[in-house]
């Protein structure tokens, strides 16, 4: 048994309030996750369209209460990656807003509540899933990519655990939304409070607009979390300034947060009796893998901190040895109950059991100081994390390549700002809307610089060191 089978125990509690004005008690979520039962058969899957309201929540959480399979998907998906998705993975229902219905007329509706519509598809083919599988979630969902994430039930519940533990969470919390319920960080914010019997205050506005900020005020909100760019935000906005007494706590991952910054909020949340805890995670971890503890926010600025509560790190060197020395570099690998079963490429791959045993090479590297704190000093694979999206770039680069037949390119970069080479000044608008529209990645976030060639070896592989 989950705590997602286990929510009704917490009777009339309101588990959310949206900032739409819509109310859900615990009760009322089990109610529904029940008459979600009479109209899905259990281990379907489901294409779950979110967005951080009322009917999303309750759709995700009354699906795994009925063991049905969903993939969390941004509602604001370009149409032409959720087609690709729905060709790929062919599953039985989708769970939308009751906005973007009408996208799927085709389809047979089941059901309607709290603006959201349960539509059946006429797929004729259903995969066979995994007794283990519980949830998928994209992996760098932004380029399209049908690679998905398959996590069990144990991953789901065991991370909700650790988390709950180490940020002290109980059912007087009032966390307030302030990332997408697609992505794992905004999932396991959920995840860890409803465990609790906390009540989640649902948002859909920004960080920067003065209606997030009332509401979050009038609800008394407790807690937020944010990415990277939400703090770069925060910071612009003045939010060390503000009155906000109910704030106890703030949380940041998705991407390292410049020293600086980390040192600076450290800094406020001690002088105001609030605490700040850095984490790190990756969706292939479920969510979390290592938290900063707020006592030691300012001691350790720049440390993602240590393993969560039952997860163990390992540095390994490039012949797969254990690092033992202080401040060596090496590869950063967990181990731990949430760590996921592995991916997905295709429907038949949902079939599969637990294919990574526990244990993940996180592709970071990092290194470990005397007090056993780690930090993170690069990456070994090709992917960056742009507001706190993790991009692969060599998707970017397959995506343009597909769009514009002829056209060479290239993409590299840093956290701060990716770069997309291209050899025909031409296709350079084109090719910043494509990023842009696909991605939903914000402009500001890359540039695309035109040059003569894209330097090459003698086997044709990319010489990322020699770009401009």
């Amino acid at each position: 048994m989950g705590y997602y089978n286990e929510f009704g125990k917490f009777g009339d509690k309101f588990a959310a309030v949206s900032s739409e004005g819509i109310t859900l008690t615990y009760r009322e979520l089990e109610e529904y996750a029940k008459q979600i039962g009479q109209m899905i058969p259990a281990r379907s899957l489901v294409f779950c369209f979110c967005k951080n309201v009322v009917g999303s929540m309750a759709g995700y959480l009354s699906f795994l209460y009925q063991r049905i399979v969903p993939l969390m998907i941004d509602a604001a998906i370009n149409d032409v990656l959720a087609e690709n998705l729905l060709e790929v993975y062919q599953p039985q229902y989708i769970y939308v807003p009751s906005e973007l219905a009408g996208k799927y007329a085709d389809m047979e509706e089941v059901h309607r509540q709290f603006d959201y519509v349960l539509l059946k598809t006429d797929f004729k083919r259903a995969y066979g899933l995994s007794d283990e599988l519980g949830l998928l979630l994209t992996t760098s969902g932004s380029t399209g990519s049908p690679k998905l994430v398959r996590q069990s039930y144990t991953n789901i519940q065991s991370n909700a655990e650790a988390i709950a533990k180490y940020l002290e969470i109980d059912e007087n919390e009032r966390p307030v939304t302030t990332l997408p319920m697609n992505y794992t960080y905004g999932l396991s914010i959920i995840n860890s409070h409803v465990l609790k019997g906390a009540t989640i205050l649902l948002s859909t506005g920004s960080i920067v607009s003065r209606d997030f900020w009332t509401f979050m005020k009038d609800q008394h909100a407790t807690s937020f979390g944010g990415v990277p760019y939400t703090y770069e935000m925060l910071k612009k906005i003045r939010f060390f300034r503000m009155d906000l007494p109910d704030l106890k706590t703030f949380t940041q991952a998705g991407g390292k947060l410049p020293p600086e910054m980390h040192k600076e909020f450290a800094e406020y949340a001690v002088q105001n009796g609030k605490r700040f805890v850095v984490m790190y995670g990756q969706t292939e971890a479920t969510a979390r893998m290592a938290y900063l503890p707020y006592e030691k926010a300012l001691e350790k600025y720049g440390s993602m901190g240590i393993p969560i509560p039952g997860g163990r790190f390992a540095l390994i060197d490039i012949n797969g040895n254990e690092i033992t020395e202080p401040e060596t570099v090496g590869e950063l690998v967990y181990e731990g109950d949430n760590v996921t079963l592995g991916y997905a490429e295709c429907g038949e791959d949902l079939a599969k059991g637990d294919e990574r045993n526990g244990r993940l090479e996180t592709g970071d590297m990092a290194k470990r100081d005397a007090d056993g704190y780690f930090y993170i000093v690069g990456r070994k694979k090709r992917f960056l994390k742009l507001f706190g999206n993790r991009v692969n770039l060599d998707e970017i680069d397959g995506m343009i390549k597909r769009e514009f037949e002829g056209l060479d390119c290239a993409s590299d970069g840093t956290d701060e700002l990716m770069k997309v080479y291209i050899t025909d000044e031409k296709y350079a608008k084109q090719v910043e809307e494509l990023i842009t529209e696909r991605t939903h990645i914000n402009h500001t976030a890359f540039t695309v610089v035109v040059i003569d060639k894209i330097p090459r070896n003698e086997s044709g592989k990319t010489l990322y060191k020699d770009l401009p």
